[in-house]
């Protein structure tokens, strides 16, 4: 084998960096060894998820069962050799260790006989899904008080005859010194945390459920996970920047899905003070139209049920009054038709809406003035200076806010698939679209989204001597054409029709006309001119995102234009299942290929430990691949040539004496 000739004095001050962590020949030798036989392991295992909407359990769970492939692993580990019930039992323990634990010590007759055959089954199960990762990898996910014990029950085999007692002896030794309880809860989330190696969000984590709070915090405990930014997450991004417009919205959500929680349990934002407002203008106004949609699982009483209309109907009167001002502040956005409450006619109770007048179904606007019916009231103004406050204020909001911007992105690019949530404007010729974020700035396809990207995080940058701060006061504006502008990303359509949903029955009046994407995204012809503007290298590359659900119930195919595009918004939200037909998706991409999971709607945590119920899914395989995928075929993969490249390069430097190989500061141990 001949050496490549390197040009060493051009990459001389690099390999000197290099040389500090790899100060030997036998240093550098070993990383190159380690390298390579990282590069011929199978691919981990990536999970995408789109659209959580606040549904803490349904998620959690997807995560706990790895979309059902824990319990595949466990049926072809023990096949026939368990009854079904244990079987399920098994997988339950692993899902819920600590709940389960409680459970079984109180009915289990001989819990130590228990302890020791569960413990061989965990640890055959953790053999499994480890067995794709190097022992390093293994080991950094061991928990430190069983990492020792837990690597030799995985690299010691039972049926071996010369370690069988010691294997016993262990399992033993963890049972009669009190610490199984302790070792199970721990092996299974080791299992847990292998199953899936890479987790992809698909945008809008937040709206619509009871928990996006408990979804970002289990976010933030995930070993490994990023987010391409949905229009829901923008809404609370924005929110939390100071934009009044975003905040009205979010509290008007939750006030339209009678759910609070996120809002008052999680971020700790008190509204009282909207509450006490709300009485005072509308308390004689029973408020119809602004009735929430309550579940069976979250019934109202009528005075709750009246007070959270007339909050409603409050928060959403300030939101059209604010939108209205950033309509009339940034022309460029051409919403000025969304400007409704400019064109009410308070007399006659009747409205002007793409040319035709429209009678509404209320007309009771006591904070409009007619002259001036965007201007705020003084309690008006008091109330979102308060609100302003309470969402700025938020620590916990700004600590998920930090993470939605530290893992996230508007478009992502992860071993050939493009990740996105919504759409890419399209022109009615399938060409990419212009769209004008600022003044004499048209931009289109991946630099579209990559400027929005940067505008978002110029929103949270205070005291940056690159920017002024109007620029930032544009940023933070900029959010609400994010979530309602025709051509948005996150978007996407003729209008947000709030205001119609409310105060008009005619159904024409309801219509958001989709972008041409929508329409277009089955032609394989357009998502290959997507990716090909992405530079998403070929081939089997595919285009992934949510955004829109799938009626499966009408017919429809989440896997578009031939394959090349997945839409996996298969509705987690409650809200969504009698649409769809099911309560989600999850993709998943192993070494083998892709298979769509999809869900059925899951009863609830305590069902899953008592009644060890699981969230039925059913496999769709999608693509398989014509050889099982090594890490060397993924980003990873790429990367690790790279350094396999530079360390190569400093071997010749240390063989050819450009650079004289240095002693161990710590020499390993004998």
């Amino acid at each position: 084998m001949t050496l490549k000739q390197y040009d060493l004095k051009q990459d001389e001050r690099y390999l000197q960096l290099l040389s500090k962590s790899f100060p030997t020949i036998a240093d550098a030798s070993t990383e190159i060894i380690n390298l390579e036989a990282i590069a011929h392991l199978p691919k981990g295992t990536e999970h995408f998820l789109a659209d959580i909407h606040g549904e803490y359990q349904a998620f959690q769970h997807v995560l706990k069962n790895a979309s059902g492939n824990i319990k595949r692993k466990v049926n072809e580990l023990f096949g026939d050799t368990l009854r079904n019930a244990e079987k399920r039992e098994l997988c339950t323990l692993i899902y819920y260790p600590e709940q389960k634990l409680e459970l079984v010590k109180q009915t289990e007759r001989d819990i130590s006989d228990w302890y020791h055959i569960t413990i061989y089954r965990l640890v055959e199960v953790c053999r499994d899904v480890s067995s794709k990762y190097t022992r390093s990898k293994v080991r950094k996910a061991l928990p430190t008080d069983f990492s020792y014990i837990i690597q030799e029950l995985l690299h010691e085999h039972s049926d071996d005859k010369d370690k069988s007692d010691y294997v016993s002896a262990i399992i033993h030794t963890i049972v009669t010194t009190g610490r199984a309880d302790d070792f199970i809860i721990a092996i299974c989330e080791v299992i847990q945390r292998l199953v899936i190696d890479q987790l992809h969000i698909l945008g809008d984590v937040y709206d619509r459920g009871p928990g996006a709070h408990i979804v970002m915090d289990t976010l933030k405990r995930y070993h490994t996970w990023d987010i391409t930014w949905g229009n829901h997450d923008i809404l609370w991004m924005g929110a939390c920047a100071g934009n009044d417009a975003c905040i009205c919205n979010v509290i008007r959500i939750a006030l339209r899905y009678a759910n609070m929680a996120t809002i008052e349990d999680g971020y700790g934002i008190n509204l009282i003070q909207l509450a006490t407002f709300a009485m005072d203008i509308y308390g004689e106004d029973p408020c119809v139209e602004f009735k929430p949609k309550v579940s069976k699982d979250n019934p109202l009483d009528e005075r709750n049920m009246t007070l959270m209309a007339q909050m409603h109907k409050a928060i959403s009167v300030l939101q059209f009054k604010l939108e209205s001002q950033l309509i009339k502040k940034h022309p460029l956005w051409k919403m000025n038709d969304r400007c409704l409450l400019d064109v009410i006619d308070y007399k006659k109770g009747t409205i002007i809406v793409d040319g035709n007048e429209y009678k509404m179904r209320s007309c009771n606007f006591p904070t409009i003035d007619p002259k001036h019916p965007d201007q705020l009231t003084e309690a008006e103004q008091a109330l979102i200076e308060r609100l302003h406050h309470s969402f700025t204020g938020s620590e916990k909001l700004r600590s998920h806010i930090r993470s939605l911007l530290r893992h996230g992105c508007m478009y992502n690019i992860v071993n050939h698939n493009l990740l996105y949530h919504a759409s890419i404007p399209l022109t009615a010729d399938g060409k990419l679209k212009e769209v004008e974020i600022a003044p004499g700035e048209k931009l289109k396809g991946k630099e579209l989204l990559y400027q929005i990207g940067m505008k978002i995080r110029t929103a949270f940058q205070q005291n940056n001597e690159l920017q002024t701060e109007t620029e930032r006061q544009d940023a933070i504006d900029y959010f609400l054409y994010l979530w309602c502008g025709p051509d948005s990303p996150l978007f996407d359509k003729s209008k947000m029709a709030t205001f119609e949903r409310y105060f008009l029955t005619e159904k024409e009046t309801h219509h958001e006309e989709k972008g041409y994407y929508f329409s277009m995204r089955d032609n394989e012809q357009i998502a290959d001119m997507i990716m090909d503007e992405f530079d998403v290298p070929k081939p089997n590359r595919h285009i992934i995102n949510g955004h829109v659900p799938v009626h499966v119930v009408k017919g429809e195919n989440p896997i578009k234009a031939n394959g090349k595009l997945m839409v996996i918004d298969g509705g987690f939200s409650q809200a969504y299942h009698k649409e769809t037909g099911i309560a989600g998706y999850t993709l998943v991409y192993h070494s083998r290929g892709f298979q769509l999971v999809q869900h059925e709607p899951f009863t609830s945590t305590e069902d899953a430990i008592k009644r060890g119920t699981d969230i039925v899914s059913t496999i769709q395989i999608v693509e398989m691949n014509q050889h099982r995928l090594r890490v060397q075929d993924t980003d990873k993969g790429t990367e690790l040539k790279l350094q396999i490249e530079a360390l190569k390069e400093l071997l010749y430097a240390y063989r050819s004496g450009f650079l004289t190989e240095q002693e161990r500061k710590n020499p390993p141990k004998v």
